[in-house]
């Protein structure tokens, strides 16, 4: 009965969170949610007490297993720090290239935008997300300025939250621009940027 229960739960998580995606938080009504799953609204109700709770929880659902992703890639002990990140974002360079059109729909970058001033939930579990993530990259610059991979007194702290806050522009630049050249420069530049 509970494997039915999280089933249930995560299909709603994500045909929902996809369809917020794209019409964004405000434009998106739990009728759109429930049609995008394909189930009844009453249970909806069952699993979110609100339209905000399914936010939060949806941000829970998308971003925990990337997180992990993210430090399991600038974890991988086959490769040196440095070649760990500048790999990760060449691969996603990579995917956006495989692409038939360039595209990029950002759950938390829509929700950041939309809510920030409005629900004080959502702003700090977007906050807290983006800020696990600059953890992450701030431990592999660690290991990097330990490695001799960084001048020895690069602020890895600072460091990490501008490669961050410039990738949350990246995307923004990927969702208006349908352009790789975004993503291309910020390579670019990171390449220069993490060097000894």
């Amino acid at each position: 009965m509970n494997s039915i229960r999280l089933d249930k739960r995560d299909l709603i998580l994500a045909k929902g969170s996809l369809a917020m995606t794209r019409c964004g938080y405000h434009g998106t009504g739990v009728q759109d949610i429930v049609q995008a799953a394909g189930i009844p609204k009453g249970s909806f109700y069952h699993y979110f007490e609100s339209k905000e709770d399914f936010a939060l929880q949806a941000l829970e659902y998308l971003y925990e297993p990337r997180l992990a992703r993210y430090a399991e890639a600038l974890g991988n002990p086959a490769l040196g720090p440095r070649a760990r990140i500048l790999t990760y974002y060449r691969e996603l360079l990579a995917h956006f290239a495989r692409q038939e059109k360039v595209a990029y729909h950002c759950f938390i970058g829509s929700l950041s935008f939309e809510m920030a001033e409005l629900s004080p939930a959502i702003t700090a579990r977007v906050d807290g997300i983006l800020q696990r993530s600059i953890d992450i990259l701030r431990d592999c610059l660690g290991d990097a300025l330990r490695a001799g991979e960084l001048p020895a007194t690069e602020n890895v702290e600072q460091l990490a939250e501008f490669i961050g806050n410039a990738w949350q522009g990246v995307l923004a630049r990927l969702k208006v621009s349908a352009s790789l050249k975004p993503l291309e420069r910020f390579i670019e530049r990171l390449e220069h940027v993490l060097q000894a």
